[in-house]
C-alpha cells in the first residue's frame, strides 16, 4: 500500500467515515425513505448476531420483515434473536447455523434452504472475518478468503434462482472503506505469497467484494445488487484492530449509525431507482476509487476473480 494511497484513505476517513460525518450527512437523508412496511418480504442476514448484522435485523423486523438470521455461535444467535423478538414484537424470525468459512457447508445449506422456502426477497452479506493469522479450512482454502470471498460468491450464486422467482430482488453486501487503498491482485488470492497481514488481507477480499457486486449486476440484471461502506464503525470487525479501535474509539459510528445504508439499501424504493451493482456510503453512491490511487483494474484480472471463484465453487458441489 502506498503513503499517498494511506494518507489519502485516512483523510478521507476523519472527513467521511466517523459518527460525526454520518450525523453531518444525515441531515440530508429524506425519512420517508424508511417509513415503510416490508411485511411479508423475506430477508437473509449473515453475521446477524452482532454488530451491524444484528442493527439490520432489528431495523428490518420493527417493519415487519421475515428475517433468517445466519450465524455461526447457536448461542449468540439465539440471544440476538430473543433480543430482536422482544424489541420489535416481530416473531417471524429464523436462525440459521451456518459457518461460512466452511466452503461445502454454504452450498448445502443454500440448496436445503431452496428446498424449504418458496422466496427470498433480499441477501444482505454482511458476515466477514479478520485473521491474525493464515490459517486454512477443511477443505485447505485460507480462511479469510474462504469467509470473505468465496463463501459470500457460492451463497450469493446458488441463491439467485430463489431470488429471482422473488417480487423486487435484492443483494446487499457489505464491503469496508479499507478497499479504497487495494488494487484487485488475482495472482495470490489464497495469501500464500509474502508475510500475512491479516488487515490488508481483509481489505483486498472486501475490493474483490466491489468487484464480484459489479459483476454479478451485469449478469443477473433483474435482480438489484448494491455493496457499501459502513464507515468507521464500533464492531467484533474494529475489535480485531485493536491499535485503530484504541485510536478512533471516540469517532466510531454505532452499529445502527452502520447499518442505516444496509437499511435503506434493503427497504427502501429510492434505492432501487440508482443503477444496480454501485458502491454507497451514507446513502449515496460513491467512487470505488480513490483519486490518483491507481487502484483501477482490467476487465480481464476482474473477470480472471469470477472464472476462478466459479471454478472453485463447481468443486464444492456435490450432484
Amino acid at each position: 500500500m502506498s503513503l499517498y494511497r494511506n494518507s489519502a484513505w485516512f483523510l478521507k476517513g476523519v472527513t467521511e467515515f466517523t459518527r460525526n460525518a454520518f450525523l453531518s450527512a444525515s441531515k440530508r437523508f429524506v425519512e420517508k425513505d424508511l417509513e415503510v412496511s416490508v411485511a411479508g418480504r423475506s430477508f437473509m442476514i449473515t453475521g446477524a448476531n452482532s454488530g451491524i448484522g444484528k442493527a439490520t435485523a432489528m431495523a428490518i423486523a420493527k417493519r415487519g420483515g421475515t428475517i433468517h438470521m445466519v450465524c455461526r455461535n447457536k448461542d449468540k444467535a439465539e440471544e440476538a434473536r430473543a433480543d430482536i423478538v422482544k424489541e420489535t414484537g416481530n416473531k417471524e424470525v429464523y436462525v440459521h447455523i451456518l459457518d461460512l468459512s466452511e466452503t461445502k457447508k454454504v452450498w448445502e445449506f443454500a440448496e436445503g434452504f431452496k428446498r424449504k422456502y418458496k422466496s427470498l426477497n433480499v441477501l444482505i452479506n454482511n458476515a466477514g472475518a479478520i485473521m491474525s493469522q493464515r490459517d486454512l479450512n477443511a477443505e485447505g482454502l485460507e480462511k479469510s478468503f474462504a469467509t470473505n470471498v468465496l463463501g459470500v460468491y457460492i451463497l450469493t450464486k446458488s441463491l439467485i434462482p430463489l431470488l429471482e422467482k422473488s417480487v423486487d430482488p435484492r443483494v446487499i453486501t457489505v464491503s469496508s472503506g479499507g478497499m479504497l487503498v487495494q488494487k484487485l491482485r488475482t495472482g495470490n488470492l489464497q495469501s500464500e505469497r509474502g508475510r500475512y497481514d491479516g488487515t490488508m488481507v481483509y481489505a483486498q477480499h472486501k475490493r474483490q467484494q466491489v468487484v464480484m457486486t459489479e459483476q454479478l449486476a451485469k449478469t443477473h440484471t433483474n435482480i438489484h445488487f448494491s455493496v457499501m461502506h459502513p464507515g468507521w464503525v464500533d464492531t467484533p470487525v474494529a475489535n480485531a484492530m485493536p491499535d485503530f479501535h484504541q485510536s478512533m474509539k471516540d469517532s466510531l459510528r454505532t452499529p445502527e449509525q452502520g447499518a442505516d445504508t444496509v437499511v435503506w439499501l434493503s427497504v427502501s424504493e429510492a434505492a432501487v431507482k440508482n443503477p444496480s451493482g454501485r458502491f454507497y456510503q451514507d446513502r449515496k453512491m460513491v467512487s470505488t476509487h480513490l483519486p490518483l490511487a491507481w487502484t483501477h483494474s482490467s476487465p480481464l484480472e476482474e473477470q480472471k476473480l469470477m472464472s476462478v471463484l466459479e471454478d472453485l465453487a463447481k468443486t464444492f458441489q456435490s450432484h
